[in-house]
């Protein structure tokens, strides 16, 4: 199996290296200008193995795979090698969770935004909710002074849920995937994807949404007029063909050596394979080898490791595949990208003095206080990948010990809630809201009640309508909304989704209210009492799950500020999978409990209360 040492080719030196060039300028034009003295970033790759994670890369490569697993890093660090080795690159974050700027060091926008460190390379975010702005000022303002106001307003409304975020965000990655002229200036086009589920969700639709224009007969749907979609059909159609076309585009499977990591590189290898892509990769990120015999954690966590890859799924044992060693240091910034794909990165752990105690609360502790309110809701939330679904399973599992009822459930695409509680106490309960299911059983309903009476013109028009992306996102909310009501009764316990998608959840109490308490199918009762419920510390305990690393905690932390803006407040944090509290000698991991240390005293200084899991197998 090749390694990442054994896939390293010399880079050309920066006098090879051929300058950025502006937007719109012509590479003649570039060539003709005087060409500066280099950088300091630039000479300090002279003579530097870059590293080169894809062999023989095709001009779109998309990195994807579940929550945590290194997609950002390792997007971030192939795209930083084409530049260095004098390719034109644009990289760009589909996440609406993204942490792009922080990898990188520079701040980003929706446009390309040059990346000072790396000549050649740019990036952008979109910004979901700026491209949903966009689109409803696109679609509404043209009627702005010919229609009433209360129709203004009503268009504004149906636009307002996040179901219009999604399309809206899709809009701009389909101008960029299927618009060959938007990113034609650049040699590659590097896509850093949301975690698993959005991901899948957002590849689909271009078949979902090209499909549904074409069916639509009333030329209207929750996202307004069609004839605004339909001036995207191109767009659609290119990115299906983009998406499609093995010569053009890479789909790069990114997983830990984990169980659950690989299962779902699996899972989304035989989606995508239904989808008809088939050009893949895989990239197992933090393979991790002990040095030190004597040191019990990294016998353990290296034990870990092979036996999920000795394990690994037969599909997915045929794919090209590059296993990237468990670095001693975080990847953050462009100097620590250029080392991930150097030669001896993983052995490149310098003498640490032991890090600083730092003692927090224990989760025995917080579910002790958690349960002596006998019913409620707890909610697991945090960055994809910081092990939401192992402290959800823990938390459910110690409740229904002291003879709770307990249900423990999970609104994210990419669940695992039912693996990490295997082995479960007899009150505990194990759920999942399954899209698919909550779709159908919200269409029927409203075609039993809404429908009921309808002509057989009417009732067509109706089950089109229900048709379009929309209802899935309207009817998981309403099973979320549902969940939540639980806690009246018992205690409940949410796995919840990747930040992202989360906070588009808990946006759509505000907006998909409207819509779905002005459906005929009814009022529920759950929608309307969901934000009181959130919003209540004594019902509901939100834990913020990060871990001792500056992306997960930054995230967390500007999660805790969205949450603040809804009048929603965290419980307590739960820092997961720490070193800090080990003895650990093997230097790598030595290395990164060091590391660890800064991060701990920044959030000591905002969290009131945090608890320290330790790593465990």
């Amino acid at each position: 199996m090749p390694t990442l040492e054994g896939a390293l080719e010399k880079a050309p030196s920066f006098m090879t290296f051929e300058a950025a060039r502006p937007l719109g300028v012509s590479r003649d034009e570039t060539r003709r200008r005087p060409r500066s003295q280099p950088s300091a970033p630039d000479a300090a790759t002279e003579g530097v193995d870059m590293p080169k994670l894809i062999e023989n890369p095709t001009r779109i490569l998309f990195f994807t795979g579940k929550g945590g697993v290194g997609k950002t890093s390792s997007a971030c660090a192939t795209a930083v090698g084409l530049a260095d080795a004098g390719k034109r690159v644009l990289l760009v974050s589909t996440d609406p969770a993204s942490n792009l700027d922080e990898v990188l060091g520079v701040r980003l926008a929706g446009t390309p935004t040059a990346v000072p460190a790396v000549r050649g390379l740019f990036a952008l975010n979109i910004d979901p909710e700026q491209a949903a702005r966009d689109y409803r000022e696109r679609v509404v303002g043209p009627y702005r002074g010919v229609l009433p106001a209360a129709a203004i307003a009503s268009m504004e409304e149906q636009l307002s849920g996040a179901c219009t975020v999604e399309i809206a965000a899709f809009d701009e990655f389909s101008k960029l995937l299927g618009d060959r002229a938007a990113t034609a200036a650049f040699d590659h086009v590097v896509f850093d994807t949301a975690p698993t589920g959005h991901t899948l969700r957002l590849l689909e639709l271009p078949a979902a949404w090209t499909s549904f224009i074409d069916a639509n007969v009333g030329g209207t749907s929750c996202l307004g007029p069609l004839s605004g979609l339909d001036a995207q059909k191109g767009w659609y159609a290119a990115s299906n063909a983009a998406l499609r076309d093995g010569a053009q585009t890479t789909l790069i499977l990114v997983a830990r050596p984990e169980p659950s990591s690989l299962a779902e590189a699996e899972r989304t290898r035989a989606e995508l394979s239904q989808l008809g892509i088939g050009n893949l990769r895989l990239i197992v990120n933090g393979v991790f080898h002990a040095a030190d015999a004597s040191d019990a954690t990294a016998v353990a966590m290296a034990a870990r490791g092979r036996a999920a890859l000795d394990d690994l799924p037969p599909a997915l044992r045929s794919l090209p595949r590059l296993d990237v060693p468990l670095l001693p240091f975080g990847l953050v910034g462009v100097v620590a990208l250029r080392r991930m794909g150097t030669v001896g990165a993983a052995a490149d752990a310098a003498p640490q003095p032991a890090a600083a105690d730092f003692r927090g609360e224990s989760i025995d502790a917080l579910v002790d206080e958690i349960a002596a309110h006998g019913r409620g809701v707890v909610m697991a939330m945090g960055k994809g990948g910081v092990g939401k679904t192992t402290v959800a399973a823990r938390i459910a599992a110690a409740l229904a010990r002291r003879g709770l009822r307990v249900t423990l459930t999970t609104t994210d695409p990419a669940a695992h809630v039912e693996d990490a509680a295997r082995e479960r106490p007899p009150t505990l309960h194990v759920t999942r809201i399954d899209p698919d299911l909550e779709t159908r059983r919200y269409t029927e309903e409203v075609l039993a009640t809404a429908g009921e009476g309808l002509d057989p013109q009417g009732r067509a028009l109706l089950e089109e309508d229900l048709r379009s992306p929309c209802t899935e996102e309207i009817a998981v909310f309403r099973a979320f909304a549902d969940t939540v009501a639980q806690g009246e009764e018992q205690f409940v316990v949410i796995d919840t989704a990747p930040t992202g998608h989360t906070l588009l959840l808990l946006d759509a109490a505000e907006a998909y209210h409207r819509e779905v308490l002005r459906k005929p199918s009814g009022s529920p009762e759950a929608v309307r009492r969901l934000l009181p419920r959130l919003r209540d510390p004594s019902f509901t305990h939100i834990l913020l799950i990060t871990l001792p690393e500056a992306t997960p905690i930054h995230e967390a932390m500007q999660l805790e500020r969205d949450l603040a803006r809804a009048d929603i407040r965290p419980f307590a944090w739960v820092v997961n999978q720490s070193l800090t509290p080990l003895a650990v000698t093997d230097p790598v991991l030595r290395s990164r409990r060091a590391g660890e240390a800064p991060h701990l005293a920044e959030l000591a200084g905002q969290a009131p209360r945090i608890a320290l899991e330790a790593w465990r197998r």
